[in-house]
């Protein structure tokens, strides 16, 4: 730019005045939304909530149908595992993900975990199935959940299912005691040795 060109913009300019601070842009909203513009706007705000979980949607490290998925946080013990492997803990809720899409299994498992976590619910069976024929890769929902399951802080352990529950199209999760828990079990025992 050359000095004529920076004297023009100013020349022009100079009757035009900034707007103070309590003047506001008055925008009338538009009371008529399309059904584009509704679907648009509802698939954004979905997007929003899958992003706010924190689960992964990056690289996946594949896992075979048939492989075993087991996963026990350090301190867990090693008779609680062996419980969860072997099925003998109630199976207090079930989550069926088979046939659901990618972004709805990751809402759904965080979702679902996290409201069993609340209740106090301890052992939750998630149905992923094998995947045998999957795409883009074989077990590919099976993998996803090997992962986001090691990405929740309330799961402090899984293992596949036992084939009556299900097999290696199934995993057992054990969640920690949400603290309202431990307050109910602290008082529970207070009182039998009261």
């Amino acid at each position: 730019m050359n000095d004529d060109d920076i004297q023009s913009f100013f020349e022009e300019m100079q009757d035009v005045k900034p707007l103070s601070t309590q003047e506001k842009a008055q925008l009338k909203p538009n009371s008529h939304e399309t059904l584009a513009q509704r679907l648009k706007r509802e698939a954004l705000e979905k997007q929003i909530a899958l992003d706010d979980n924190g689960l992964s949607v990056e690289y996946v490290k594949p896992v075979d149908p048939h492989d075993y998925i087991q996963y026990k946080q350090n301190g867990v013990q090693e008779g609680v595992y062996k419980n969860l492997r072997l099925g003998k803990y109630n199976i207090d809720s079930r989550l069926v993900l088979k046939h659901l899409s990618f972004e709805d299994a990751r809402l759904t498992i965080f979702n679902d975990l996290s409201a069993c976590h609340e209740r106090g619910i301890r052992c939750v069976l998630i149905d992923h199935g094998i995947g045998l024929n999957s795409k883009p890769f074989p077990a590919f929902m099976k993998s996803y959940v090997n992962q986001w399951l090691r990405e929740m802080d309330m799961v402090i352990a899984f293992h596949t299912a036992l084939k009556q529950h299900g097999g290696l199209g199934a995993v057992y999760v054990l969640l920690k005691k949400h603290p309202n828990q431990k307050l109910i079990n602290r008082e529970q025992h207070q009182k039998r040795h009261a």
